[in-house]
């Protein structure tokens, strides 16, 4: 994996190889802000494009890199993730999946960030900035159960489409994780429809 400093996704297949092999989707990572955003752009706009011809929906991992992103509060402060989930919507992701965001770093960060946000405010206004794409939310790294279950329903109050909490489920005893999982299902189903248009 490379540093923050050279982050660039390696463009190694194309969208016709995954249809070709069965896939529902293709996806992109995109290290927003990083020195290489420029080539990152162009990579992600080829593969958008060969996914709209072969009618493929495009899933873009939206990750806030480099020393720009850390001098401006970090790669999961609010105002790096807003601009995650803006930039991969207007460069054409059907999907983005996104860090949750930390309004308490802002340093650096402008002025309109600089404000005093709650943890629900901001993940309100990264589900809006990501206009009509849908919006994944990363657990990130493990963390305690009620850490993860309140990140869990604020995500989904917001208007996410879902979760992905890998590494917060696997990384717990099988038991452990069953019952994590029982009660993520819980807050999961109090929002059947979120996120998906016209529902």
């Amino acid at each position: 994996m490379p540093s923050d400093a050279e982050a660039l996704s390696p463009l190694h297949a194309s969208v016709a190889d995954a249809v070709r092999l069965g896939a529902d989707a293709v996806g992109y990572t995109l290290y927003v802000g990083g020195p290489a955003q420029e080539t990152d752009f162009r990579q992600l706009r080829q593969v958008r494009e060969e996914a709209q011809r072969l009618g493929m929906p495009l899933i873009v991992w939206a990750y806030p890199r480099g020393a720009a992103i850390e001098a401006k509060g970090g790669r999961d402060s609010f105002y790096a993730v807003d601009y995650a989930a803006r930039t991969a919507s207007e460069l054409g992701a059907d999907m983005v999946k996104v860090n949750f965001p930390h309004p308490e770093k802002v340093s650096g960060v402008k002025d309109a960030y600089q404000h005093e946000f709650s943890p629900q405010q901001a993940i309100n206004a990264v589900v809006r900035s990501a206009n009509r794409t849908l919006v994944l939310v990363s657990g990130g790294e493990k963390a305690g159960d009620e850490a993860m279950l309140e990140k869990a329903r604020q995500s989904m109050e917001a208007g996410a489409t879902g979760l992905i909490f890998g590494r917060n489920v696997w990384q717990r005893e099988h038991d452990e994780s069953l019952r994590f999982v029982a009660r993520l299902q819980e807050i999961l189903s109090k929002y059947p429809y979120a996120g998906v248009p016209g529902a």
